[in-house]
């Protein structure tokens, strides 16, 4: 009985937590789903094993997650929603062009460079793993991406939109590690 009251309680705590930090459940989602991105990166990727794992490369990415894409990425959805209010096909895939148009070069660009700024790249080598992965990651974001956000935007209501996204971004989050992370 007390084992089932403390998972209530759990719940009803973390309920609570959310109503009065909104922005919570964005940022634990991102931040745990993009460590999870860099474990697959580097054990299945890199092929590193237990033993070569480098855990404070996990917690940067994890870090980056918390601070970083939970926020932005949850917030751009509360405003794209704004921008373009609905939920029809042609709104969706207005938002798709926006998204991808406008904020995913920004975003990409901006997580290229705290990625290298995290890593202990001085202004002129961050700069220049910038211009050099930035293409590609942004046309291989252009591979993923579109679909992914047409039905995002379409059948997904606006409060579950970063958790579908992060969930498609697990392979995401593999790929943008490892990019990220080559010297």
């Amino acid at each position: 009985m007390a084992a089932r009251w403390s998972g209530c309680g759990r719940r009803l705590l973390m309920r609570r937590l959310l109503m009065r930090r909104p922005w919570a459940a964005p940022a634990l989602t991102a931040g745990a789903l993009m460590g999870a991105g860099d474990v697959i990166a580097q054990q299945l990727v890199e092929q590193r094993g237990l033993h070569g794992h480098h855990g404070p490369r996990t917690l940067k990415m994890m870090a980056i997650g918390f601070c970083f894409v939970g926020p932005v990425v949850g917030g751009w959805y509360k405003i794209l929603d704004r921008l373009i209010p609905g939920t029809t096909k042609v709104v969706a895939v207005k938002k798709m062009v926006l998204d991808q148009g406008a904020f995913a070069p920004c975003f990409l660009g901006c997580f290229l460079g705290i990625t290298g700024a995290m890593n202990g790249l001085s202004v002129e080598e961050n700069w220049s793993k910038v211009r050099q992965d930035y293409t590609d990651a942004l046309l291989t974001n252009y591979c993923i991406w579109p679909p992914v956000q047409i039905a995002n935007f379409y059948f997904v209501p606006l409060k579950h939109r970063l958790a579908v996204v992060q969930c498609v971004a697990i392979v995401w989050n593999c790929y943008l590690s490892w990019k990220a992370n080559r010297l």
